[in-house]
């Protein structure tokens, strides 16, 4: 089995899928590693450093022709796809619920499509494949450093013979993956964090993290499934922005988290929350995507100073831009998913696995996961 790692080619993308560090892995398997030239560079791995861990260094030509299974990070674009052929598989982070004509085109040219995004994260077994939470951990992180360079004060305390420097207050709103570690390094940078979450459950991890818990009393448990959060229902949603629009205004640092697969993210911080604000005061939206945000006119990818002088950045990839560390990670969930799918030194598709009934996008010529499926039949009756 011929095992491809690709050059991404998304603007401002600096990851990339195999880390050198993981050809011996997938060597040890039974796998031939093709490179393409180039494809570590953005994220310090040099063609070197995997011709040394064994693999072969191709052109993109060469690697399409050869390759039964490609390794990318993102979706390939339609050009990519094009040159896909039958019997070949592509794994990623292929995003098929916010794209579902994806799925259809990589089904129509019978490509076997894998998404990391699709991963059952509730299984044990799942936890080393888990390419959300590794790359949110990285994100949360990313965050609190983009908002004190946006920060036009200190995140600590701080007593000078100039005078004493008050602390900044910072908000996470979100407890997952990434909001755990935007409050664990908030909290190392010496800021006062304070972290809220719709998940009764959450309030033991916000404060063991060493951040104050808010509690609304306008909203009750939204816990869903999994531990995850449910969706609210419309009178929930406006109370929610009501009463912490109250508790954003003072605050110093926002940093939302709240993101939903294939959907547009929760609104959090409303026009009137920002209004509220003081002057100089940051919020940095991670769920700012083309679907929309957690703010009120935040942008994907860009940082808005509003009237009232609040700076709003939209964080819509942060992994990207810490791409060694995120490289090296994602990595290790997609040889871990690879090799969970390999027997006897080729893919070995089995839809009962729970697994990959959850990855599976597209075999056979179909599309197979049943969510993808779903929001196609939508698309083609119209969206009705």
């Amino acid at each position: 089995m011929k095992v491809a790692v690709l050059k991404e080619n998304a603007p401002g993308e600096r990851r990339v899928a195999l880390a050198p560090e993981g050809v011996p892995k997938l060597m040890a398997a039974g796998a031939e590693v093709l490179v393409e030239s180039g494809a570590g560079e953005e994220a310090w791995f040099p063609d070197s450093a995997y011709a040394q861990a064994g693999a072969a260094i191709v052109s993109g030509t060469e690697l399409y022709a050869a390759a039964d299974v490609i390794l990318t990070v993102t979706r390939p674009g339609p050009e990519d796809v094009r040159r896909l052929r039958a019997g070949q598989a592509i794994f990623g982070m292929l995003s098929t619920l916010t794209n579902p004509e994806l799925a259809r085109d990589l089904a129509a040219q019978g490509v076997t499509a894998v998404s990391l995004d699709g991963l059952p994260r509730t299984l044990s077994r799942a936890q080393p494949m888990d390419a959300l939470s590794s790359q949110a951990n990285i994100a949360g992180y990313k965050a609190v450093l983009v908002a004190a360079n946006a920060y036009g004060r200190f995140f600590p305390m701080l007593m000078t013979a100039a005078g004493t420097a008050r602390p900044a207050k910072l908000l996470v709103l979100g407890a997952g993956v990434a909001g755990l570690q935007a409050i664990g390094t908030a909290r190392r940078l010496g800021a006062v964090v304070s972290g809220y979450d719709v998940r009764p459950a959450a309030a033991g991890e916000v404060e063991s993290m060493g951040a104050t818990f808010i509690e609304l009393t306008s909203v009750g448990s939204a816990a869903g499934e999994g531990g995850y959060a449910r969706a609210l229902t419309e009178e929930e949603r406006a109370a929610q922005q009501a009463e912490l629009a109250g508790h954003i205004a003072r605050h110093d640092v926002v940093i939302t988290t709240a993101q939903v697969p294939g959907r547009r993210p929760p609104l959090l911080v409303t026009e009137d929350a920002l209004k509220a604000m003081n002057p100089g005061s940051v919020i940095v939206d991670m769920g700012s995507s083309a679907l929309g945000g957690n703010v009120a006119g935040s942008v994907p990818g860009e940082t808005v100073v509003t009237g009232a002088g609040v700076t709003i950045i939209g964080a819509d990839n942060l992994p990207a831009t810490v791409p060694t560390a995120s490289s090296a990670a994602y990595s290790r969930n997609i040889s871990a998913v690879l090799l969970s799918m390999t027997k006897d030194g080729t893919l070995a598709i089995d839809l009962d696995d729970e697994i990959q009934a959850g990855v599976v996008i597209t075999h056979d010529g179909k599309v197979v996961q049943p969510a993808t499926a779903k929001l196609l039949e939508k698309v083609s009756d119209g969206g009705h």
